[in-house]
């Protein structure tokens, strides 16, 4: 009998924003330069035929519409693209394809065509439910416009995920809890709640740095990281990873967990970021990073990939550690077998990790200190 092809996942980068947020560090851009957003269209297309000719038979469980603002697209474009990946990949029978979208009205009134499109499942950007919040926060949608895009979204798609941000200045516990009650009570089977960071070189970077306000300290984002944990357990939500819960194992994110499981990804759009399975080595692609640069690159040598490196079996190792224990089913030993594990035992010992069925978990005391156990198990 035939043994089935690889899973693959293709995510697709679409960088343009109609404004950009003070706290993203992501590789956005306005979309300011008449007929770049078509070439780039028409770039993503190519490249698609060239990295799909550098691997060998797969299986596509997943397309993920990523930014920037791929709502943005025309829809007709997304199902272009669909269609491509689909005619180049035999599908599995559950595939899943996500679009990233803001709760803008203008955004809202193309969900419909997006689902008519192949989109099965939607990621809103809600980020806060109160409009002082999301000023502060640089949205461009209110509230309400927030939650009335979660009910357009809710009767056109199959899965609908809400992304929120906690820790914002101000901020309290008991606020927080009510704030995630009131996402849960919006039907969505799927939250990610992130805490706020400061990246380097973004809008709120150079505001902490002035003093126009502080970032929320470790003892206090522990502790809504607590509250999150309890109040989305309580309402049947499953913290399947770090930042991620899900009402039942359906409802979890597939193409996020071909990331975490060290399955093979296709990257295309500027700046993509792929791993893929090539003459049995793991390789790391990188496309090129502006628009310009990307679609340039992709007209000079057919694909836009800019970086192609073979990660040595330490690197795919730690990677592979790296990821999987963000999961709660952890990563297979097996698949680290090029690391030495140097604190295992006194991990276990603190209960901070366990070893299950011949996979290396993290456990929720650990969750918290990820960074740290990760930097423990390795150095």
């Amino acid at each position: 009998m035939t043994e089935p092809a690889p899973p693959l996942g293709v995510y697709v980068h679409w960088p343009y924003c109609a404004k950009i947020c003070p706290y993203c560090d992501f590789n956005v851009a306005l979309d300011r330069r008449p007929g770049e957003a078509d070439a780039l269209f028409a770039a993503v297309q190519a490249d698609f035929k060239a990295q799909a000719a550098l691997i060998g038979p797969r299986t596509l469980v997943s397309i993920f519409f990523g930014g920037g603002t791929p709502s943005l697209m025309a829809p007709a474009q997304v199902a272009a693209l669909i269609d491509q990946a689909k005619s180049l990949w035999p599908t599995d029978p559950g595939l899943e394809i996500t679009l990233e979208a803001n709760p803008m009205d203008a955004e809202a009134h193309r969900f419909e065509a997006f689902a008519q499109a192949g989109v099965s499942r939607l990621s809103l950007g809600l980020q806060a439910l109160q409009d002082p919040d999301l000023t502060f926060l640089g949205r461009n949608h209110t509230a309400e416009e927030g939650r009335c895009a979660v009910r357009v979204a809710g009767q056109a798609f199959a899965r609908l995920s809400l992304d929120l941000i906690y820790a914002r200045p101000g901020q309290t516990p008991a606020a927080w809890a009510d704030e995630l009650r009131t996402a849960i009570d919006m039907g969505a089977e799927h939250l990610s709640p992130y805490q706020l960071t400061i990246e380097p070189g973004t809008a709120f970077d150079r505001a902490v740095r002035r003093g126009a306000f502080a970032p929320a300290d470790a003892d206090l984002g522990g502790e809504l990281y607590e509250v999150t944990q309890s109040v989305l357990s309580a309402a049947g939500y499953a913290a399947y990873e770090v930042s991620n819960h899900a009402l039942g194992p359906d409802a979890r994110c597939r193409h996020n967990l071909v990331y975490w499981r060290g399955q093979d990804y296709l990257g295309v759009g500027p700046g993509a970021h792929g791993r893929l399975t090539i003459d049995g080595a793991r390789v790391a692609t990188q496309t090129a990073r502006a628009a310009g640069a990307y679609i340039a690159r992709v007209r000079q040598t057919g694909t836009g990939i800019d970086s192609r490196e073979a990660l040595s079996p330490l690197e795919a190792a730690e990677e592979r550690l790296l990821l999987g224990l963000r999961v709660d089913e952890g990563v297979p030993l097996i698949e680290l077998g090029a690391l030495t594990l140097t604190r295992l035992a006194d991990l276990q010992d603190g209960e901070f990790v366990r070893v299950e069925g011949g996979r290396l978990i993290a456990t929720a005391r650990g969750r918290p200190v990820l960074d740290r156990v990760i930097a423990d198990l390795i150095l």
